[in-house]
């Protein structure tokens, strides 16, 4: 007698499918070889920072520095000769005034200068190879990620800082006559009106720089290390900066003293002044977040 393959229910019973393995997600390519480790989305603790703290992020700056010379004096160069540009145009174009909110301004562009110069101090701290390719690379890189972002964030806050310093000379200094340097620096610094405008000025000034310290100390050097979104990388800046309000408001006199008064030998000082404070920053940030 013939069977039907229904009369064997363990015949007949249709097998499963099977379900096809999940793909996992293409990683994202390193920019370079050695370069940060991209990829880590969650966003870091945050220690206290004391001014131990301080201390020992400056010598380990300097140590840096010392350690990789050539990096720190051509990125300090930069900035150095990128600050003689724009005197040069404030002579061309005439425009005295403009040199209030740009000595104030310029030193918030040291972030983007010293990007190269956390690169390297995360690679002397991690054993890393040390070589142009890599460290150029690495910030060229930049322009594709989130730090870019960082740029727009500048931006805004110097077109602020512009804006009411053009306010203020509209409101105390309208009726007066500001023809070259010389007469700008008199008016200012003789007359109550000009009293009154650099003692706004600076204060407002301060209170943009201090905003500005706060959201970017940690970010820059969070974002150069690891791939997470601008709000979460500047959350964590304003949070170690809440956490440590004085210690951070020290650091942030220390910074503007110092890129200050590297403005007065003709730029030069930022040669030197640049690369310390860049590569102290980062070591600042390795204390100030906690991974894992």
């Amino acid at each position: 007698m013939t069977t039907s393959p229904d009369d064997h229910p363990m015949t007949s019973a249709a097998a499963p499918p099977t379900r096809p393995a999940p793909v996992p997600p293409p990683k994202r390519p390193r920019p370079t070889e050695g370069a940060p480790p991209y990829g880590f989305p969650t966003a870091p603790g945050v220690h206290k920072v004391k001014l131990d703290d301080l201390y020992a992020a400056l010598r380990e700056g300097a140590a840096d520095f010392q350690r990789a010379p050539k990096f720190g004096l051509f990125f300090g160069g930069v900035y150095a000769a990128g600050g003689l540009a724009l005197l040069a145009c404030l002579t061309i174009w005439d425009t005295p005034w403009a040199i209030i909110p740009l000595a104030i301004s310029f030193p918030l562009v040291g972030p983007f200068i010293a990007v190269g110069l956390y690169e390297v101090s995360r690679r002397l701290s991690s054993g890393q190879a040390l070589n142009w390719a890599s460290v150029l690379g690495v910030v060229a890189a930049q322009r594709d990620r989130q730090l870019s972002w960082m740029a727009l964030v500048m931006l805004f806050v110097f077109w602020l800082w512009a804006y009411q310093v053009r306010l203020l000379l509209a409101l105390f200094l309208s009726t007066a006559s500001i023809s070259s340097w010389e007469g700008f620096v008199m008016l200012v610094a003789t007359t109550p009106n000009g009293w009154t405008f650099l003692a706004i000025g600076t204060a407002i000034g301060a209170v943009l720089y201090v905003f500005l310290f706060s959201i970017t100390v940690i970010s820059m050097p969070l974002l150069l290390e690891r791939d997470l979104d601008i709000v979460t990388a500047l959350a964590t800046s304003v949070t170690v900066v809440r956490r440590s309000p004085v210690v951070m408001l020290i650091w942030a006199v220390v910074v503007m003293a110092l890129m200050t008064l590297a403005l007065a030998p003709a730029f030069l000082g930022l040669v030197i002044v640049l690369p310390v404070l860049g590569h102290a920053t980062w070591r600042l940030y390795e204390r100030a977040v906690a991974w894992g």
